[in-house]
């Protein structure tokens, strides 16, 4: 069994990995940052090794540090999951506010189950809910500034735990008075034919892209844009042909003028996540957001494909 004090510089070293900065692994682990510096120090008499060095984007771990970091990990995951029944988060009294980051398409299809869902299984919880930028939400994550985004590239971060929620596969979505395509699916002729909106940026759902060039009809996109919420306006009342995740395309035919066609062509299907720390890392308000969220974004999406 490890000491006190051992424990204590195990979780010091993996939070400083996972979040490069003393500051935050200070407001975690509830100490003063001259503390966590004391503790680097006897971590790195211990090993013989700097093991962060300082840069101007916060601490960078050397190579020793890189080798250390699984196995420490992994003590301190048993550790602590040995002991989570300790402290307790009672949703049906607490109060907190959680800081989510969402893509555009997490606003429009995810978002609404959330906030239904709150009032009777957490009336005392609210959301805060800032723009996903993929390339810094783990740096965002591990700095304590939100408590989990939602996204669909794979992110093989160490210093994140991922929690997969569901696969989505695409539909063909296009005007609803659309002159040529009629029928409830498109054929690989007139997907050729038409020509086509994508969305390019960070967020992931790429995709429907490469199905295009697998085909070799990248040069029949007339339009990128950066956010999928665009896509009814820009095909309601014209005849371009986006394809859009199926979830998001059910809302956007409900509230706009667009049918939607099933694709003659094979769309490799994004797998949508929640990003969170890892569990020695959360407070107990943060374990249950992730439950929650994980129950009730895949169970809602399992329903939803199935209506």
């Amino acid at each position: 069994m490890m000491r006190d004090f051992d424990l204590n510089l195990v979780r010091t070293f993996v939070l400083l990995y996972e979040t490069r900065s003393v500051t935050a692994t200070a407001d975690s682990m509830h100490v003063t940052q001259p503390t966590v510096s004391y503790s680097l120090q006897k971590l790195r008499r211990r090993f013989s090794d700097e093991l962060f060095r300082r840069t101007g984007r916060g601490l960078v771990p050397t190579t020793t540090a890189q080798a250390l970091y699984p196995p420490l990990h992994h003590a301190l995951a048993e550790i602590e999951s040995t002991v989570a029944g300790a402290h307790t988060f009672d949703p049906a009294t607490a109060r907190a506010r959680f800081t989510l980051c969402l893509s555009d398409l997490g606003e429009v299809s995810l978002l609404p189950w959330l906030m239904a869902a709150l009032p009777s299984r957490a009336p005392g919880v609210t959301l805060t809910v800032r723009p996903l930028d993929v390339a810094s939400a783990v740096d965002q994550l591990g700095r304590g500034e939100i408590d989990a985004f939602v996204a669909s590239p794979l992110i093989s971060s160490q210093r994140v735990a991922r929690i997969p929620l569901f696969s989505e596969g695409y539909v063909a979505m296009v005007a609803r008075s659309h002159p040529r395509l009629r029928g409830p699916r498109l054929s690989l002729a007139e997907l050729s034919a038409e020509q086509h909106i994508t969305v390019f940026g960070p967020a992931g759902h790429d995709g429907p892209r490469r199905a295009l060039e697998a085909h070799g009809l990248l040069d029949r996109v007339v339009l990128e844009v950066t956010r999928f919420s665009t896509l009814p306006y820009l095909v309601q009342d014209g005849e371009l042909v986006a394809m859009v995740p199926r979830l998001v395309a059910d809302v956007f035919a409900t509230g706009h003028r667009v049918r939607l066609l099933e694709l003659p062509v094979d769309v490799e299907p994004a797998q949508v996540s929640v990003y969170s720390r890892h569990r020695h890392a959360r407070t107990p308000a943060q374990h249950w957001l992730t439950g929650f969220m994980r129950e009730l974004l895949a169970e809602s999406a399992i329903r939803a494909a199935a209506e």
